[in-house]
């Protein structure tokens, strides 16, 4: 058994896998809302009683009984980059991408957690060279982490940002896509390449924005605002496209960033231009999303779904379905395997 806890700002989200061989099998999965300090922001101990205790039900209702647990932390909060080195062996790598993070990194190496992975051995390039992807984070921020998971009394064996999790539910391993993830505060930006993150950004319009973008311009508070949004989303025959005019600024914005995302890596990084995204997020039940931005990126979009590297019961498939945008952390945690 694995299992992975996405603990995002709003909801926990927790997947159990089983494996057989190679393959994967979901064992059980649930979301659960709660009310509090967002995680990053958690200090003193009556701070973390909300999300514990919502963690503790949660784990109760999905009838989950291993400890052993996975978890991400916020990609707005971790620094990723990608670093070309000279033709250096494995071990000659590790102790390079030290030296390489003191001048990356934007925090004293004394109070991060590094961790890299060799992405590609670049022999045709001149000179040949080694892609890696260098991963930083506070010790603080992972030892908030740790601690809503042990309060819990779970055991955490894993660690790692959401957009590495993402990508191994979500991303292809034979092509190059772009994924984003359009969640409530931050639209989190990624290119996989072979099913590897090879670039990653993360932009502060998101779902959010748009909200408050619909209650402005229609004169009504954000709970409508939020029910226009999922309801009528991009569509222009509905509510005489009152919210599509709404949502048209904000969407725009984020079409554009996710165009200079592809622009900087084709540039800096010489990489092959994604042919698809895929999106995820809660901005993927709006209504018309898919063919607006496809229309302003040209090229082709898809909802992710998070199962299908996971073999699912067909009648719990159907009753996911719906609920495909809140699970790649989770599931992508999960595939870990830890």
């Amino acid at each position: 058994m694995s299992v992975g806890i996405d603990v995002g700002t709003r909801t926990i989200k927790v997947v159990e896998l089983s494996k057989s061989g190679d393959k994967y099998k979901l064992k059980a999965s649930g979301v659960i809302g709660y009310t509090g300090v967002d995680p990053d922001k958690l200090n003193d101990e009556k701070d973390f009683v909300p999300i514990v205790e919502a963690l503790k039900k949660l784990y109760k209702e999905a009838k989950i009984y291993d400890k052993k647990v996975s978890i991400s932390l916020p990609e707005f909060q971790v620094f990723t980059r990608t670093v070309s080195l000279p033709q250096l062996t494995d071990q000659e790598v590790s102790s390079a991408i030290k030296w390489e993070a003191e001048q990356y990194v934007p925090i004293p190496l004394s109070e991060a957690i590094l961790q890299h992975q060799i992405l590609e051995r670049r022999d045709n390039n001149t000179p040949p060279d080694v892609l890696v992807l260098l991963v930083a984070a506070q010790k603080s921020l992972v030892e908030k982490y740790v601690k809503i998971v042990s309060m819990a009394g779970l055991n955490c064996v894993g660690v790692e940002t959401e957009l590495l999790s993402i990508v191994r539910s979500l991303a292809p391993s034979d092509q190059t896509v772009l994924i984003a993830d359009i969640g409530a505060k931050g639209t989190d930006l990624a290119i996989s390449k072979n099913g590897m993150l090879v670039f990653s950004r993360s932009i502060p319009t998101a779902g959010d924005a748009f909200t408050r973008a619909v209650a402005q311009s229609l004169g009504i508070n954000a709970t409508q605002a939020e029910q226009y949004k999922r309801t009528y989303g991009m569509s222009k025959d509905q509510l005489e496209g009152k919210v599509k005019q709404a949502l048209d600024p904000i969407v725009r914005i984020v079409g554009e960033e996710i165009k200079k995302a592809m622009h900087f890596y084709q540039s800096e990084d010489k990489g092959e231009s994604p042919g698809t995204l895929i999106l995820t997020g809660g901005v993927t039940g709006m209504p018309d999303i898919v063919p607006t931005l496809s229309k302003i990126l040209g090229i082709e979009v898809i909802i992710g779904n998070p199962f299908s590297k996971v073999e699912v019961d067909p009648k719990i498939a159907q009753s996911l379905q719906g609920y495909y945008p809140l699970y790649p952390v989770a599931v992508g945690l999960a595939l870990r395997g830890d």
